[in-house]
Order: C-alpha cells, then structure tokens, then sequence
C-alpha cells in the first residue's frame, strides 16, 4: 500500500469536514479493544476484522478481499491516543470488502465491534493520495500520537495492472 508507482504526484483529492447529521450511535464501548468486525451502513459494509502487520512498511490486507485487517502495531479501536488502523481490500472486478471505501462522506457513521462492546465512529474526512503522496504522507496518516481516532485505507484507481491512489478515511469517535 506504500508501494511506488510509475506516475507523477498528483495533490491529494480531500472532502472536508461537514456538521454532523442527527444519526443514532451505536453503543459505545467502556474500552478498547481488539476489532472482530467493521460495519458502514450506508455502503452497506459489514466484514469481519482480523489483526495484519507491516511487511517492509507495506500493510498487507487479508488475502480474502472479503475480510479487512487492523494493524496491530497501531492503537486499539477506543483508545484515547493513535490511529487505529484497519485496511482492506478493492478488487475492480468487485468482491473487495473495500470496494466502495471512496464514496464515504463526512458525517457517515461507522460501527467497530470489540469484545467489550461496539464502537460509534463518524468520517471526518476522505483523501485519495496517488502512491508516492501516500508514502510520503505515511507517517501522517498513521500517527500514534494523535487524538484516538480510526483510518480505513484501501486502494483506488484501478489502471488495468495496478492502483495508482489510496484512499483514506479519517473518523472521530462519537461521545
């Protein structure tokens, strides 16, 4: 996902914040904890979470485009401080649990399941980085210094070999 690609940096393509929508949220959580399953219910999202790693600065999805995974050398959903990080997959002939991750606008709700309960989250902000931009901005994105908060990356922009773009969801927990 941090993986050079042959094109030009392009500046990232970002929604910006909108005023939160009166939603239900899902029940919160006393604490954090380890992700079992993700739901983004105007996309229609609901896919189980398993625990990745990073393989040489690469977050490497589950292999079943179906699942998504969370990086656990990043912060638990719920936590006060860091990102809590989960990837997932986009396949451009559809199946990916990611496939529809760009259509996410501030103020849509997303749902973290834990053992200690579920999480409400809303998308503050979508960014698509060409790959370069990504790795550049990595660190950024990733941050484990930050308010707690919860990034969803995928890929986009299907070329007919490779992905050129990432797309990133930033969501706030809701109180």
């Amino acid at each position: 996902m941090v993986a050079d690609s042959p094109t030009a940096p392009v500046p990232p393509r970002t929604v910006a914040s909108a005023p939160a929508r009166a939603t239900p949220s899902p029940r919160l959580a006393a604490k954090p904890g380890r992700p079992v399953r993700l739901s983004v219910p105007r996309l229609l999202i609901d896919a189980a979470v398993v625990g990745i790693t990073a393989e040489r600065g690469t977050l490497v999805p589950p292999s079943n485009p179906r699942k998504l995974g969370w990086w656990s050398g990043g912060a638990q959903p719920g936590a006060r401080v860091g990102s809590a990080v989960v990837t997932g997959h986009t396949v451009h002939s559809g199946g990916g649990a990611f496939d529809e991750l760009g259509q996410l606008r501030p103020g849509d709700v997303i749902g973290v399941t834990t053992a200690q309960g579920r999480l409400g989250y809303r998308v503050a902000g979508v960014t698509t980085y060409r790959k370069q931009s990504f790795a550049r901005n990595a660190e950024r994105i990733l941050d484990q210094t930050v308010p707690g908060r919860l990034v969803l990356i995928t890929c986009e922009d299907w070329n007919g070999q490779v992905y050129l773009s990432n797309t990133v969801v930033i969501a706030r927990r809701v109180a």
